[in-house]
């Protein structure tokens, strides 16, 4: 469900700025307008939709427009032209005193500066907005303090700012925009300032947040490990334009141009691909149940195929085990001619859930010898990951391009 929808979206900083958006609408690029009317433009055409509940990233390069793009969500900078729907209504055409209360109660704002007040306590700093509101003192602590506990900072309240940690210190900024318990959370550049280890801490409490609340976030980052770990979707910034739009496997898979392949060229695709995205279902596979299936009709069928695995399923697909060759001669071997297909079961192999990643199921493609199986959360069979096909992935990673068409 769409909470937040974009449409042609432009910001020109100059005297004329309408003048800019015509240029644009003529073909002209930024250089060409800025050269011939001082014009900067900023965002230009932007168009897209944030769902509800979802952590949307905006990212790019220094200068492409994105902290622009954010503030002009809740007009802290005025759009040139556009229209900036939240729940169908145009935020453009808010009155003042109806701009005012969309942005109290609404949506909430963290900056890369934590822009904490000095000699204001913990829990002061946390309620600051509130008070702006003109809310009640007691009812305002109780809300901030609430906010304090989510970001872990319970017992700091009384502190000040110089008392605490840089990380600490955001995790009060982020309080204070969670105390207004905003629908819309705007995020700029918010984790940058941080050094590595307390950047990642923040990641995670956005996400364990995210997880009780489901707020719709939109984060503005220019890191892209950031951007691949915490954006349910993405999109891409360059020259005040949005180049492409998807979640972070769309992107991977089919870069919009050769800007976007750069931007993820060198990216680990293990931690970012799942077992769903590149799962072939092409190996042999048998349907068996209690009546039928017979070790000796499987092994013909893998010799005729001149395959060394077969995978069992029952007659909804349901994924059983697998066999081979050898466990399949074991089996007959040892039954006397009352052996079952699943005295062959190999006892190690395991299936693995589509929504698994590269990384997570790497020690089973590199330590068994056959392919793994991949199921559904239904444990309905979808296919395999083979080592083949899992180091095409990552040769594929290497030069920029992804799941061309392949047999493991």
């Amino acid at each position: 469900m769409e909470k937040i929808v974009i449409k042609n979206l432009y910001k020109v900083f100059g005297s004329e700025p309408q003048k800019g958006v015509k240029l644009l609408e003529k073909v002209k690029n930024k250089e060409e307008i800025y050269e011939e009317t001082g014009l900067t433009v900023a965002v230009q055409g932007a168009s897209f939709e944030v769902n509800k509940g979802e952590i949307f990233v905006v990212m790019g390069l220094s200068g492409s427009g994105k902290s622009t793009l954010v503030r002009m969500l809740n007009r802290l900078i005025e759009p040139t032209s556009g229209e900036v729907l939240v729940d169908g209504v145009d935020i453009l055409k808010m009155s003042k005193a109806e701009l005012v209360k969309f942005r109290r109660s609404t949506t909430s704002m963290v900056f890369q500066s934590f822009a904490l007040m000095p000699h204001q306590t913990v829990l002061e700093n946390a309620a600051f907005g509130l008070e702006l509101d003109g809310m009640d003192k007691k009812v305002r602590e109780e809300r901030a303090m609430d906010a304090l506990k989510q970001v872990g900072l319970e017992g700091w309240e009384k502190a000040y700012p110089d008392e605490l940690s840089g990380g600490m210190q955001q995790r009060v900024g982020l309080a204070r925009g969670l105390a207004v318990d905003p629908e819309i959370l705007l995020m700029d550049e918010a984790f940058s300032a941080l050094d590595p280890l307390i950047k990642t801490e923040m990641q995670d409490e956005l996400l364990k947040l995210q997880d009780r609340h489901e707020r719709t976030i939109i984060f503005i980052s220019h890191d892209l490990d950031e951007a691949l770990r915490i954006g349910d979707r993405i999109a891409i910034m360059e020259g005040g334009r949005v180049i492409q739009v998807g979640t972070p496997e769309d992107i991977l898979q089919n870069p919009a141009d050769d800007y976007v392949r750069a931007f993820f060229r060198g990216v680990d695709p293990t931690g970012v691909i799942s077992a769903g995205d590149i799962v072939r279902d092409t190996q042999p596979t048998v349907v068996w149940h209690t009546k039928a299936g017979s070790p000796r009709a499987t092994l013909e069928m893998l010799s005729m195929k001149d395959r060394e695995f077969a995978y069992v399923l029952d007659s909804e697909h349901i994924f059983l085990g697998v066999v081979s060759s050898d466990s399949l001669r074991e089996a007959i071997d040892q039954g006397n001619g009352t052996s079952k297909l699943e005295h062959a079961f190999i006892e190690q192999a395991k299936s693995v859930q589509e929504t698994e990643s590269l990384q997570d199921i790497l020690h089973l493609v590199s330590s068994h010898a056959w392919p793994i199986p991949v199921v559904n959360s239904d444990n309905k069979y979808r296919g395999v990951v083979s080592k083949n096909l899992f180091l095409r992935t990552l040769n594929r990673a290497e030069k920029g391009t992804f799941f061309e068409e392949t047999t493991p």
